[in-house]
């Protein structure tokens, strides 16, 4: 029944923004149509062996990390251009600005769930008890802020899950985000070359799930080029909103591999060899007796986001 009671609030919103819609001009990028996702599942690409069903050049964009001082700008321009966006917010961030929480809200975009402090050594990293314990503080610390109308969406900090951190979600029945595509904003660059490497990627695949964070300067000035483009280049925007059920999902294609976990195992091989290089140093007349460390650059990078801060 709760489920029910927010899809027709979102869907209510919704409409709300199809009356707003004149507004942006018939240039505007809108909504081509919404999908209702729900149940214990994964999806993801980057991460998981399966993604949303989603027709050839749709698109869902979704922001994580805020609400930040920048996310105004962020509401601004989907607003601008009447598009809907998904929210996974940091449970920490929520409480130290529910006025924007309550925004996005009113938007009709929807708001989801990111941990309360991201912590640095990802979820994982934790014990399954202290993991938990984060996971549970943000999404009390979200629906306060949200006043009870947020989603049961959820997105691990730097992708960093476990078979029993899965788990133990799937108990509570809440659908965990991957990501199809990463606009890598963590790493400086101009709002220009942040588009056209976007778009880039977003050629290539087709569409998909787009990850972007809210908190980056960089990011904000770059979505009302980004929204625009979308647009001149045929693009359409799927908005996500909670279900009761699973969506439809496509598998993934032959040879699949996820970048995720290629990913921590390569900055896990990096901080193994940094120790090893420091337990070394630390002991000299032991160097000969250990076996040799091989340098960082040895290590492949796969194409992955560098930890978030």
């Amino acid at each position: 029944m709760a489920n029910r009671a927010l899809i027709a609030a979102v869907l209510l919103a919704g409409l709300c923004g199809g009356a707003r819609a004149q507004t942006c001009g018939p240039n505007a990028l809108g909504v081509s149509r919404t999908m209702a996702v729900g149940g214990a599942t994964q999806f993801g690409l980057k991460t998981y062996p399966r993604t949303l069903d989603l027709k050839d050049h749709e698109v869902v964009l979704t922001f994580d990390d805020g609400p930040a001082p920048t996310t105004p700008a962020v509401l601004a321009a989907l607003d601008a251009q009447c598009a809907k966006a998904t929210f996974f917010l940091i449970g920490r961030n929520a409480a130290e600005r529910p006025d924007l929480v309550r925004r996005e809200i009113a938007a009709g975009h929807t708001v989801g769930h990111h941990s309360f402090s991201h912590p640095a050594r990802s979820l994982a990293g934790l014990s399954l008890e202290a993991a938990l314990a984060d996971v549970d503080r943000g999404v009390a610390a979200v629906d306060k802020a949200a006043g009870g109308k947020d989603s049961k969406f959820f997105r691990f900090p730097g992708f960093g899950d476990s078979p029993e951190l899965l788990a133990a979600l799937a108990a509570k029945n809440m659908p965990v985000f991957g990501t199809d595509l990463w606009a890598s904003d963590w790493n400086r660059m101009t709002p220009q070359a942040e588009l056209e490497l976007v778009m880039g990627r977003l050629r290539r695949a087709g569409g998909g799930i787009l990850l972007l964070h809210d908190i980056h300067k960089q990011t904000a000035d770059m979505l009302p080029m980004l929204l625009a483009r979308l647009r001149e280049e045929n693009f359409h925007l799927v908005h996500l909103i909670p279900g009761d059920s699973p969506a439809p999902m496509r598998p993934a294609p032959a040879g699949w591999k996820s970048e995720t976990e290629a990913y921590f195992e390569h900055w896990g091989n990096l901080r193994a060899a940094k120790a090893a290089r420091a337990a070394q140093q630390a002991s000299p007349m032991q160097e000969q007796k250990k076996a040799p460390v091989a340098p960082a650059a040895a290590v492949p990078a796969p194409e992955a986001p560098a930890p978030k801060p």
